[in-house]
């Protein structure tokens, strides 16, 4: 734990506390400041002007990254019939109805995402105390239920990100990889930054975005001046 708070100490002297930085510096300053021996996940975080307890605003959503997220993402889907083959042609982990309703409530959670077809949710409902916490229950707002199975499955597979503001009024999202070209996370950001900003309920008053901060996964934070997008 020394070794680790010497190198998360060198890495803070580089960054300034008082500065906002544009994305491009951000971006940059995390990639350089990184020092985990693996390739570690950018992150964002919102600091959002909203109440969740508020039903208009509790933001919720996905969105497809242009460039990915830098990990594969293994999806199962609860479906029957023709949308079950639609699911596994698109390439799909598993796939099953009731046999993975059971599955899972043995205690199988060995997945990332999951999507589900709307009849399937009546079933699907039985498992909310194990999967709602965990933040993996299928939900029309993150495009995870639906019938439109294939699209669903290859949007999560091109690297859709889900997004939702805790009780803080805070949003964590990944946008790449340490690895990733300072472009493409850039790009990645933007298009965060215009869900975010698209999600802005029509209730807010005052500042939106009270502060953004970008990190890496065990790095400092390096505040971004939303004016520089």
């Amino acid at each position: 734990m020394a070794k680790k708070s010497k190198k998360y100490a060198a890495a803070l002297k580089q960054v300034d506390a008082d500065k906002k930085y544009s994305v491009d510096e951000a971006v940059a300053l995390v990639k350089k400041v990184d020092f985990a021996k693996f390739d570690a996940t950018v992150e964002v975080a919102y600091n959002l002007n909203v109440d969740p307890k508020q039903a208009d605003q509790q933001i919720r959503g996905a969105v497809v990254l242009p460039n990915g997220t830098g990990k594969t993402q293994k999806v199962i889907v609860f479906a029957q019939g023709p949308q079950a083959e639609e699911a596994k042609a698109a390439g799909a982990d598993i796939v099953g109805a009731e046999d993975l309703v059971q599955k899972i409530q043995d205690g199988w959670l060995d997945f990332d995402v999951a999507v589900a077809t709307p009849p399937m949710m009546a079933q699907v409902g039985r498992l909310g105390r194990v999967l709602g916490p965990k933040g993996l229950m299928p939900n029309p707002k993150t495009g995870t239920v639906t019938m439109n199975v294939t699209k669903a499955v290859n949007d999560i597979k091109a690297g859709q990100v889900a997004y939702r503001v805790d009780k803080a009024g805070i949003i964590h999202a990944p946008i790449g990889k340490v690895s990733f070209d300072d472009a493409k996370l850039v790009e990645n950001f933007q298009t965060m930054q215009d869900t975010i900003a698209k999600a802005r309920p029509a209730s807010t008053k005052g500042t939106y975005i009270q502060s953004l901060t970008v990190t890496s996964t065990f790095g400092p934070g390096v505040k971004v001046d939303v004016a520089s997008f």
